[in-house]
C-alpha cells in the first residue's frame, strides 16, 4: 500500500473569515481515537461551532462534530468530544497570551490530512463589528464587479 502524499481537505470553517479579523494562523496535529480517523476519513465533519480554549498550558479542540463510525461497534467516540491538539510549547504560550487581551479567540479554520496524518489549522482571531462585516461584503462585490467590467471588455476587444 502506497504512503498518502499531499493535502486532503476533510472540512473548512468558511464563516470563520467572515465572522473574524485572522491574525496569525498555525498547524497542529489532534489526538484522535481509531474510530474518528476512519470517520474523517470518509470526509465527515463539520467545524462550525469550533473553537480552541487553553487549559493548563495545553490546547484543545471544542465542539467539533466528527460523527460516529458507522461500522463502529462499542468502541465508538462521543460526536462533540473536546481533543488535545498536537502543538510546540512556545506556540501554546504566545496564543495562551494572546486570548488573555480582550476581543480575541482562537477558532479552527480546516480540518485535513497531510501525508496521512490528520491536521487542523486554527487562527488567532478577533471579533468583527457588524458594520466590518458589511465592508467586507461590499469589497468582494465591487471586486467580482470590476473583474466582470474587465472581462466584458476583453471579451469585446477579441470580437
Amino acid at each position: 500500500m502506497a504512503k498518502e502524499t499531499g493535502r486532503k481537505l476533510i472540512a473548512q470553517n468558511k464563516k470563520a473569515r467572515h465572522d473574524y479579523h485572522i491574525l496569525d494562523t498555525y498547524e497542529c496535529g489532534l489526538v484522535l481515537t481509531g474510530t474518528e480517523v476512519k470517520s474523517l476519513r470518509q470526509g465527515r465533519a463539520s467545524l462550525v461551532d469550533g473553537f480552541v480554549q487553553i487549559d493548563n498550558h495545553e490546547a484543545w479542540l471544542h465542539n467539533v462534530h466528527v460523527p460516529e463510525y458507522t461500522q463502529g461497534t462499542w468502541t465508538n467516540h462521543s460526536a462533540r468530544r473536546k481533543r488535545k491538539l498536537l502543538m510546540h510549547r512556545a506556540e501554546i504560550d504566545k496564543l495562551e497570551s494572546k486570548t488573555q487581551e480582550t476581543g480575541h479567540t482562537i477558532v479552527p479554520l480546516a480540518l485535513y490530512f497531510k501525508d496521512g496524518r490528520a491536521k487542523v489549522e486554527i487562527a488567532l482571531a478577533k471579533g468583527k463589528k457588524e458594520y466590518d462585516k458589511r465592508q467586507t461584503l461590499r469589497e468582494k462585490q465591487d471586486r467580482r464587479e470590476t473583474d466582470r467590467v474587465i472581462s466584458a471588455a476583453k471579451r469585446r476587444e477579441r470580437a
